[in-house]
């Protein structure tokens, strides 16, 4: 058996903490790997050799996530209803932390009341496999849908930063190297020039020059 690829080892962990919330059970439909709870999917992964595609339901954070560079509406007109798609070409580009919370969201979008009220509240803290199922949260103590959706908003703005932060590194890179190569071509006319001026023709043997001074006159 082949061994897993730093691709797949991400998609275990994601795996790992989505089955960790209450009820949730693994399913493939079309040959794609859904998490599901209550029989509704609530992610969706699927990995291509080294990338990674995945899909969840975020109906508070979807505008944060959409301004990230490698998201887009979910197809089949479910990004309507707050679906969002991320593509990852290697495993280094996954913000693990933002895909848990996505997953946090998404569940609590699709469960059941009575399988979120076993969860811990929003922005209190993130399940997982270590956690114990939390009380229910005090009436007229929920946290509001800012303090509920500012993790994942706080985690997505660091990642924003870090692909700036490279790009601007690599658009540097591109005019040190644009400069060099104008400095290399700007030697290379010049040095061409001269040689061209050092070969200039000289005139045929037996004729002389063509003398630029004006003749005499002869005399009478």
């Amino acid at each position: 058996m082949p061994a897993e690829n730093e691709t797949q080892k991400v998609e275990a962990v994601l795996r790992e903490h989505a089955m960790s919330y209450p009820g949730a059970h693994e399913d493939f439909p079309w040959g794609h790997r859904a998490m599901k709870v209550n029989d509704k999917t609530f992610l969706f992964m699927t990995v291509d050799g080294e990338k990674l595609n995945l899909s969840a339901k975020l109906p508070d954070s979807k505008d944060a996530a959409l301004t990230l560079p490698f998201t887009e509406p979910t197809e089949y007109g479910l990004g309507k209803s707050g679906w969002v798609t991320a593509h990852f070409d290697e495993a280094s580009q996954v913000p693990v932390p933002v895909i848990k919370a996505w997953i946090d969201e998404s569940y609590r979008a699709i469960a059941p009341k009575k399988l979120v009220d076993q969860l811990p509240a929003r922005g209190t803290a993130v399940p997982g496999p270590a956690s114990k199922p939390a009380k229910k949260a005090a009436a007229g103590k929920k946290p509001s849908v800012r303090q509920a959706v500012a993790p994942a908003k706080k985690a997505a703005k660091k990642v924003v930063s870090k692909v700036k932060a490279v790009a601007k590194k690599a658009a540097a890179r591109v005019k040190t190297v644009a400069k060099k190569a104008s400095k290399k071509v700007a030697k290379t006319a010049s040095a061409a020039k001269a040689k061209t001026a050092r070969k200039a023709p000289a005139p045929a043997r037996g004729k002389r020059a063509a003398s630029s001074a004006p003749k005499r006159a002869r005399r009478s």
